[in-house]
């Protein structure tokens, strides 16, 4: 019976684990984490294609050099250069990726949660929950129900016989 019931629980996403791991997943530094993966790894690609074959170019032919990186440069006694293109290209590149996380992943997140918690505020169930009617529930529903029927036609035997 209880492996039953922890069956129906899983299946159900019931499972006091299962609502853990939900809860883990949408709390706000989980979603944080994923954003900074994303920032990391995924747009880092494209963004840097953008600012190398787009505005490189651009602000590298407003300065008369080569690349961005070329650009704005500070030359140092002994040899050493500060290159300020540089650091203007990579500030370009962290901006477009902050900007496309932004308007792609944190701002349809955020949309998403509000309308959830417009919803529970409502008293709107986020999830439609089975009948958490269990077995056991239905079985001493039907001897709850059988007892009273005996019993009642006992009263109405008892009723006839003494008429």
């Amino acid at each position: 019976m209880a492996l039953t019931k922890t069956v129906a629980q899983v299946i159900r996403l019931e499972h006091p684990v299962i609502n853990g791991f939900k809860e883990f997943i949408m709390r706000g530094n989980v979603i944080d984490l994923a954003v900074a993966v994303v920032i990391g790894t995924a747009f880092t690609a494209l963004v840097t294609s953008i600012v190398t074959s787009i505005f490189n170019p651009l602000i590298a032919s407003i300065f008369s050099a080569e690349s961005l990186a070329d650009s704005l440069v500070l030359p140092l006694r002994g040899g050493d250069v500060i290159l300020f293109g540089a650091v203007i290209g990579a500030l370009i590149n962290f901006l477009l990726i902050a900007a496309v996380v932004y308007f792609a992943i944190v701002l349809p997140l955020n949309k998403l949660k509000e309308a959830q918690d417009r919803r529970r505020a409502a008293g709107v169930p986020s999830e439609v929950v089975a009948d958490p009617t269990t077995e056991l529930d239905l079985l001493t529903e039907i001897r709850d129900l059988l007892a009273r029927n005996a019993a009642t036609a006992a009263s109405d035997e008892g009723s006839k016989h003494t008429a």
